[in-house]
C-alpha cells in the first residue's frame, strides 16, 4: 500500500515539474499591478456571412471606418453621464393634456361593463401618445386609466411605486358623468 501512495505521490511530482519546466521564468504575470503594458492583447473578429460565422475575417468598413450595422438596431441614448433631465416634467402640462382628453372621449358616454375595459385601453393608448408628442428627454411613461359605474359607493384608489422623488412626477385627472367616474393617472420616470 505505501509503495502505491509513493509511486501516485512521485507520478504527480514529474507532472507539476515538467509543468513548471514549460513556464517562463519569473514572477507570474500580473496585469492588475503592472499597467497597459501587461495586459493580453488578443483580437477576434467575427464576421457574419450567410447566417455562418466565420473567425479571424476582418468586418467590411465604410467610409468612416466603423463596421455597418445591418440589421442591428442603434442604441438611442448613448452614455452622457448626466444624472438630471436636461427638462423636467411640467406637472401642469401633463395634467392638462390628460384631463382634455378625458373630457373630450367620456363628454356624452354612458357607462357599460362590456365595454368599459376597451374604452379604458384606447384613452390611456391616446393620453401616452399626447405625452409623449411633449417630447421629454430620458423619460418613461405609465398611464393607468380607471371606469367606475356610480352606484352609491365609496371608492378608494391607491397605488405604490418606488421612484427618484427629485425626478420623477405624477399627475392625475378625473372627468364625472352622471353614470360614471373616470379617473386617469399618468407616471414619468426618469430613467439615465
Amino acid at each position: 500500500m505505501a509503495a502505491s501512495v509513493t509511486a501516485a505521490r512521485a507520478g504527480r511530482l514529474a507532472l507539476r515539474a515538467r509543468a513548471a519546466a514549460r513556464r517562463p521564468a519569473g514572477p507570474p504575470p500580473q496585469p492588475w499591478r503592472e499597467g497597459k503594458s501587461a495586459r493580453i492583447k488578443t483580437r477576434s473578429v467575427l464576421s457574419h456571412h450567410g447566417g455562418q460565422q466565420s473567425k479571424g475575417k476582418k468586418a467590411p468598413q465604410d467610409a468612416s471606418g466603423t463596421a455597418p450595422t445591418e440589421g442591428k438596431a442603434k442604441p438611442k441614448n448613448r452614455n452622457t453621464y448626466r444624472l438630471e433631465p436636461r427638462t423636467k416634467v411640467q406637472d401642469g402640462l401633463l395634467r392638462d393634456k390628460a384631463q382634455a382628453i378625458l373630457t373630450n372621449k367620456l363628454q356624452e358616454a354612458t357607462y357599460d361593463g362590456a365595454s368599459s375595459p376597451f374604452l379604458c385601453a384606447s384613452i390611456s393608448e391616446e393620453i401616452l401618445n399626447a405625452v409623449k408628442e411633449l417630447d421629454y428627454d430620458r423619460y418613461k411613461y405609465v398611464v393607468s386609466v380607471l371606469i367606475v359605474e356610480k352606484a352609491n359607493q365609496a371608492m378608494i384608489v391607491a397605488s405604490r411605486c418606488l421612484w427618484d422623488a427629485q425626478r420623477d412626477t405624477w399627475v392625475s385627472a378625473k372627468c364625472e358623468t352622471d353614470t360614471f367616474i373616470a379617473l386617469a393617472l399618468v407616471m414619468a420616470c426618469y430613467y439615465d
